[in-house]
């Protein structure tokens, strides 16, 4: 006789294979149903994951051969060339590879008793009185309907299973379109610093970023609202003041495309016998569009509250409310304070960009940044600052930009 998972997830990466493994390790008996042949491919991501985030997801150490480089800070680089560091004592990132990471979370979910069904795209939701209770899968050309008590989604920006589940869906005009390629040739690059590059001819609505390797290849890619990703990479490969000097004779040995949602979280990620988690939920930082710390660390809230419910016997809306509170209360002051940072920064011209950068530079910012600890929690971070005269110096200076640039 087939046994009936207690809680079917879709999508075998990062969040999905996450609240997978500590579904797992109560005993649970959880199914995860990965579309792709192979976990972890194709990439859609740059691996760029802070290491405190990690430590406090149990995460790190990881093994060897999954991190690529640690990093010790980042430069910031303005539209006409314009330059602020920030250098850390310690590493405080680590760029890994993504597809051995998701590949790592994947066997230690299958090590807790997870099981995995790849090539298996999961097609809709099995909806009955208004509750999900399983899903339809397709696998070698054949759909058949898996039944659970909870379904968590993890599938990504897509949002299908959202819209099936009635769910508000991320906000569409926060979804920006993202390019990344691995590029060998890289010159004059630190090693050890993460580079930003900013300027709306480039990346309309985010920035470019670089990531570099310890091989002396580097990550590089962009996010924009506007414009086709590809040739505003090569843009600013070729005509960057700075980007130009590291990346004219770089080789793309690898090109991916991906969606980044800024807009937050919808208002519900939650109904009868379903739960949204990560990418999916847009568990997404509005600055940066990291997305694997926030989206794991909710992933393991699903888990526990979907262990609750299955122990209650109560997969209703009602119980798993819980989730959606205990989201919010861990992200929601840090997400509207980055949505603000965001609405801010895409209101600046690159004239006003260039200016902050240098206003930055002028009162040795960093010194006061080096005092952050937190880099995935924004709000909280700078709220610690907010008593450090050049922090207010910048914020201020900031706010005036941004109230010239609406006037």
């Amino acid at each position: 006789m087939e046994t009936v998972p207690d809680v079917i997830v879709v999508g075998g990466g990062p969040c999905g294979s996450f609240a997978a493994f500590n579904l797992a390790k109560k005993s649970v008996n959880v199914t995860v149903f990965e579309e792709h042949a192979e976990i972890g491919v194709p990439s859609h991501c740059a691996g760029h994951l802070s290491i405190r985030g990690l430590k406090k997801l149990g995460m790190y150490p990881l093994p060897k051969d999954i991190v690529e480089n640690v990093i010790y800070g980042v430069v910031f680089h303005s539209p006409c060339g314009e330059s602020f560091s920030l250098r850390f004592p310690a590493p405080v990132t680590c760029s890994v590879n993504r597809v051995l990471f998701d590949k790592h979370l994947a066997k230690i979910a299958v090590n807790a008793g997870a099981h995995y069904f790849l090539r298996s795209k999961v097609e809709s939701l099995a909806i009955e009185s208004g509750r999900v209770c399983g899903v339809y899968v397709r696998q070698n050309g054949v759909t058949k309907k898996y039944a659970a008590k909870i379904v968590i989604d993890a599938e990504g920006v897509s949002s299908s299973l959202l819209r099936q589940a009635g769910l508000p869906t991320p906000v569409r005009s926060m979804i920006m379109t993202g390019v990344e390629a691995e590029v060998e040739n890289v010159e004059n690059v630190k090693r050890d610093m993460v580079e930003v590059f900013l300027g709306k001819e480039y990346a309309e609505g985010f920035f470019a970023w670089l990531i570099p390797q310890s091989n002396g290849c580097a990550k590089v890619g962009l996010a924009s609202k506007t414009g086709n990703p590809q040739k505003l990479l090569q843009k600013l490969m070729l005509t960057h003041p700075v980007a130009s000097e590291e990346l004219c004779r770089g080789k793309i040995t690898r090109l991916s495309f991906h969606p980044l949602s800024l807009g937050g979280p919808p208002s519900q990620t939650y109904s009868n016998g379903f739960l949204a988690v990560g990418d999916a939920a847009s568990h997404i930082k509005p600055t940066t569009g990291g997305g694997v710390i926030l989206g794991m660390n909710c992933a393991k809230i699903a888990a526990d509250v979907a262990y609750m419910a299955l122990k209650k016997g109560d997969t209703s809306s009602a119980f798993l409310n819980a989730y959606q509170k205990e989201c919010d209360s861990m992200l929601g002051f840090d997400i509207s304070v980055m949505q603000r940072l965001r609405k801010m920064l895409n209101t600046l011209n690159d004239r006003q960009v260039d200016k902050a950068i240098r206003f930055c530079k002028m009162i040795n910012l960093d010194k006061s940044l080096q005092k952050v600890e937190e880099i995935d929690f924004q709000g909280k971070a700078i709220l610690k600052l907010l008593r450090d005269p050049r922090m207010l110096a910048a914020l201020s200076y900031f706010v005036r930009l941004y109230l010239f640039a609406n006037i």
